[in-house]
């Protein structure tokens, strides 16, 4: 800021701001803010109740297929998610997501292929706009059959 000097001389004295030291401006604004949150419930829970491998005639075997059935509470999801693990749960081998339609209760049947038998590590992820929620289970793969 400049100010006049209250020497003899009309020439103005430079003050400055030590308190913002980058030479940035500050901006002071009076008034009121409002905003409005809302609520929502979200998907509280996610269950697995049902494991059930499908069976094949030998010459559609080239994957097992498994349907899981899943009930979840709360609101209902857009989107399912399962990821195929190792059986400790810690390495990937892959991951399958696809929009769901749940009009009323949250029922859904899930099928998912399995390249080769073996113990995989299952999570099933439920999710709309606002939430998601994951039931994880362990299961036994061998061809035409699981536990």
């Amino acid at each position: 800021t400049t100010k006049p000097s209250s020497d003899s001389d009309s020439s103005p004295t430079i003050e400055s701001v030590e308190d913002n030291p980058d030479g940035g401006c500050h901006i002071y604004r009076n008034g009121y803010y409002g905003s409005s949150i809302d609520v929502v419930e979200g998907i509280l829970e996610v269950n697995i109740i049902q494991m059930t491998s499908i069976q094949m005639t030998e010459s559609q075997a080239e994957n097992s297929l498994v349907d899981f059935v899943v009930t979840c509470q709360g609101s209902l999801p857009t989107d399912v998610c399962t990821v195929v693990s190792d059986p400790t749960c810690q390495v990937s081998k892959s991951m399958v997501c696809d929009p769901v339609v749940v009009t009323d209760e949250c029922l859904l049947t899930i099928r998912r292929a399995f390249e080769e038998p073996g113990m995989y590590c299952i999570n099933i992820t439920l999710g709309d706009d606002t939430s998601q929620a994951l039931a994880s289970a362990l299961i036994s793969v061998n061809r035409g059959e699981s536990t």
